[in-house]
């Protein structure tokens, strides 16, 4: 039979999750078909076959798999499929029909169900491994409609114990229907004589001693209520990525305030000729650093295995802000498209961004990034650098501000921008220079529309 592997969907994808299978056990899919839904550390998408015949799958949904590792198998027949699908559905602990299985009913066992197994009980029994008697775990875990093993985390189940509620009738909301500790937390909250119970049974020896000032409070509940929330795939990757950035990237930053007034104005009279497309001062950043970028090719570089490389492209990736997450698309050979031609592609990224349909592409492939929360008010900051890029420019405010000119004080419109650079990669002069010239070409903005 062929096997299906966990596609490498970005350029930074080491894993991925299966959110939802478009085909069944036995089913036939053909080249070319939509068959998974998998979430990346970049966006969710449709990923479709790339072979032809009866399928079998092997991870089920929620599953968190490393690239390369098999999802499913394709073959000719349904014989083998549907032999899949039945020990899937067998439900947990119980030995599949056959001479065979009755001495290794817990070898037959999904590896996911063993490791919930032990994580429950802290520790594999020996029934548990052998088969000749099912685990305290198994017998514990909640059946489904069908027999099936109900999908749950080991702290849901915890909880779930603890709090006396059954899982069968519960629904899960996280992922392939997994039920997290979040719907136990509701459904024992929808229950209000699940805690008085609850602490009725509490043994007397096991109460809190009278503390000395009542007016204290107990440090377990000074908080009051915690929700835990799990965090998505893409959640997960940004933040292990900015970790690693801060922990590994000997980074320096340099600050300039730069003279808006020539943008405003470009800007004023771009919006009267066409309100709808005329550029943000965004916009302006993400042309005057490209090119920019064109000029000082070790701004434009990466660091990686100890090597310095060097991009002939010139791709500015755009930090948006979407759903409790960041993201950033990529504007592609943006040295060489008009500032027209940037904005409006910036826009239609930012909208795709929002909206949850941008795909891999759009977000791999930068050599450089902009972020900019200067529509927040934001004066200045320093943002972290995305690897393995070399810098990122932090953008902020544009503001008015009192400046000295011909010795007199007077107001101008400013902007403070922070570039963020990897020392590995760009020295103090360096990256003075590649500030400078960003400067210089905002002050003088009528070299961007050329």
């Amino acid at each position: 039979m062929a096997e299906i592997v966990m596609p490498r969907l970005s350029d930074t994808m080491e894993e991925g999750t299966i959110l939802r299978w478009l085909k069944q056990d036995g089913e036939h899919v053909a080249r070319g078909e939509e068959l998974v839904e998998i979430e990346t550390d970049k966006a969710a998408m449709v990923y479709e076959s790339d072979q032809d015949g009866t399928l079998r799958r092997v991870a089920a949904e929620g599953d968190t798999l490393p690239v390369g590792q098999v999802i499913a198998r394709v073959g000719e027949g349904e014989d083998d499929a549907g032999a899949a699908s039945n020990a899937d559905e067998a439900p947990v602990g119980a030995a599949p029909a056959g001479d065979v299985a009755s001495a290794n009913g817990a070898r037959d066992q999904p590896e996911e169900q063993l490791v919930e197994s032990i994580a429950e009980t802290g520790a594999p029994t020996t029934q548990s491994l052998v088969g000749d008697a099912p685990s305290a775990a198994a017998q514990d875990a909640p059946a489904g409609a069908h027999g099936g093993r109900l999908k749950a985390s080991p702290l849901a189940r915890r909880v779930a114990r603890d709090q006396g509620v059954d899982l069968a009738s519960l629904s899960g909301s996280g992922p392939g229907g997994r039920i997290v500790k979040a719907d136990v937390e509701a459904a024992a909250g929808a229950a209000p004589g699940v805690a008085a119970e609850s602490a009725t049974q509490a043994p007397t020896a096991a109460r809190t001693p009278p503390r000395a000032s009542a007016a204290r409070e107990d440090v377990t509940t000074a908080k009051g209520q915690t929700t835990t929330h799990e965090l998505s795939r893409m959640q997960q990757t940004i933040a292990r990525r900015m970790a690693e950035s801060k922990a590994t990237i000997p980074d320096f930053t340099l600050q300039s305030d730069v003279d808006m007034e020539a943008c405003v104005a470009l800007r004023a009279e771009l919006k009267r000729i066409s309100s709808h497309d005329a550029p943000t001062y965004n916009d302006m950043v993400v042309k005057a650093a490209a090119l920019a970028l064109r000029e000082y090719p070790r701004a434009n570089g990466s660091y990686k295995d100890g090597t310095l490389q060097l991009h002939s492209r010139v791709n500015v990736g755009v930090a948006v802000a979407a759903h409790d997450a960041l993201v950033v698309p990529t504007v592609f050979d943006a040295d060489s498209k008009a500032l027209g031609e940037i904005a409006r592609e910036a826009r239609a990224l930012a909208g795709r961004v929002r909206e949850g349909t941008v795909t891999p592409p759009e977000l791999g492939g930068g050599t450089f990034t902009v972020s900019n929360l200067g529509m927040y008010g934001i004066k200045s900051f320093n943002a972290i650098i995305n690897p393995p890029q070399a810098a990122i420019l932090s953008v902020g405010s544009v503001e008015a501000r009192a400046v000295v000119r011909d010795e007199q004080i007077v107001a101008r419109h400013t902007m403070t921008l922070s570039l963020v650079c990897d020392h590995r990669v760009l020295y103090g002069a360096d990256a003075a220079e590649f500030l400078a010239r960003i400067r210089e070409l905002l002050q003088t903005p009528a070299s961007l529309t050329l």
